[in-house]
């Protein structure tokens, strides 16, 4: 994928969503890389909790340590500090949002104070930030409690978000749709 748009055209938040699968994380990759030189900051919430998972994180790493200036942050939870602990100036990848809520939701963690953390964090930085978050909402209803308020919570916790971005992107079979903002250069 070509570059969508530079970090130095990039709002303050840009949100990707899509399914799973859909070419978000690359589309995401490429607004943060298409400026130029990095170093680009990679904030990373999925925890390897299995064998599977473990070779997935490890072959994320080596994809991007082969693209060039990524610096990894590990934030499975404490998303805000990650974010804070950054150059405030820096681009900033977040990858994804949907992984953070789970982790939260499992370790029952106080949502609305995660949720509000996230948001404080994400006003005090001056570089851009690119979300990147499942659309879990265009299935079926879920057949049991903790996944009916998983996707409760991850369609609040995108609400949110899409609110407060000056972009909106909804990836489909890698194709980037603008949902919110002005498009740039799609290839």
């Amino acid at each position: 994928m070509s570059p969508i748009d530079a970090p130095a055209t990039l709002p303050a938040l840009t949100l990707v969503l899509g399914g799973a699968r859909s070419g978000k994380s690359r589309c995401a990759e490429a607004l943060v890389t298409g400026g130029g030189p990095g170093p680009w900051h990679y904030v990373a919430t999925a925890q390897a909790l299995d064998d599977e998972m473990r070779a997935r994180i490890a072959r994320h790493r080596e994809e991007r340590a082969g693209a060039g200036a990524w610096r990894t942050v590990e934030a499975p939870v404490e998303l805000a500090a990650a974010l804070d602990g950054l150059p405030g100036d820096a681009a900033v990848l977040v990858d994804c949002l949907t992984l953070w809520l789970t982790n939260l939701i499992l370790a029952e963690h106080d949502l609305p104070g995660a949720f509000a953390a996230l948001e404080a964090a994400l006003a005090r930085r001056r570089g851009p930030t690119v979300l990147v978050a499942n659309e879990v909402g265009l299935g079926i209803v879920p057949d049991n409690a903790l996944a009916r308020r998983f996707r409760d919570e991850a369609g609040r916790l995108n609400q949110r978000l899409a609110a407060r971005a000056g972009r909106v992107f909804f990836v489909v079979a890698g194709i980037p749709v603008v949902v919110k903002g002005a498009a740039g250069p799609i290839a």
